[in-house]
């Protein structure tokens, strides 16, 4: 004969809490009804209302700080374009003014040593290469119809040449240009908008205008000729 127990394991779980002592001597009374309990361990979480609050608070920050990435990379563009554009305008300066500067008179005392009216000028110069010397040119300084700024050069023979003219070099100088204006002054006289004259003028004034949409200004050029100086 076989006898089975059957065994009753009883597990006690005991929670510990600490009451807090009420006002009274140096240890305080003993816990009774009015001791208030604290649990140990217990932890303070966030509520919904203060995680959304930190989230749109984190938000404001990210599209401000993007706001102003967008913003100094705008800035850092547009002053890009404009030292691009001053620095053009400065090669251009330069140039124009190193044409009138080495103006050559004709060798023909009856031929115009510059043939110039209030939007073209014609004329026989120094013009340097890119070798670094300089070389006499015959050149036309004129605004084309798809508003540049074009200088058209070819060699200048000295003499009469008895073969085909060498073809004419297109430079463009500078784009959206709207006008070019010159005037003259001939020595002891007023500013004039034409030259058809032997005698090199005193001063050349080149005044461009460009295109009502760019916000590009050009102070004018005033050149004098040297080469033709007594």
């Amino acid at each position: 004969m076989i006898t089975v127990r059957a065994t009753t394991i009883t597990v006690t779980v005991t929670t510990t809490e600490v009451f807090e002592p009420r006002p009274g001597g140096p240890g305080g009374n003993p816990p009774g009804p009015s001791a208030r309990p604290v649990q140990i361990g217990a932890r303070d979480g966030f509520t919904l209302l203060e995680v959304l609050v930190a989230l749109v608070v984190f938000g404001c920050l990210v599209v401000g700080l993007a706001q102003g990435v967008r913003f100094g990379l705008r800035a850092w563009n547009a002053g890009a374009r404009v030292e691009a554009a001053q620095g053009d305008l400065d090669a251009v300066d330069r140039t124009l003014r190193a044409l009138v500067a080495a103006m050559v008179p004709a060798a023909d005392p009856d031929a115009a040593s510059l043939s110039g009216t209030a939007d073209s000028l014609a004329l026989v110069t120094e013009l340097p290469m890119a070798s670094g010397t300089t070389t006499s040119v015959s050149a036309t300084l004129a605004v084309d119809a798809a508003h540049r700024l074009v200088l058209r050069w070819r060699p200048d023979p000295h003499a009469e040449r008895l073969g085909p003219p060498v073809p004419l070099t297109n430079t463009t100088l500078i784009e959206g240009v709207s006008a070019l204006r010159l005037s003259y002054l001939p020595p002891g006289e007023g500013w004039t908008s034409a030259w058809h004259r032997h005698a090199l003028p005193a001063l050349v004034r080149i005044r461009v205008a460009f295109m009502p949409h760019s916000q590009r200004r050009w102070p004018d050029i005033v050149a004098a000729p040297v080469l033709g100086q007594p």
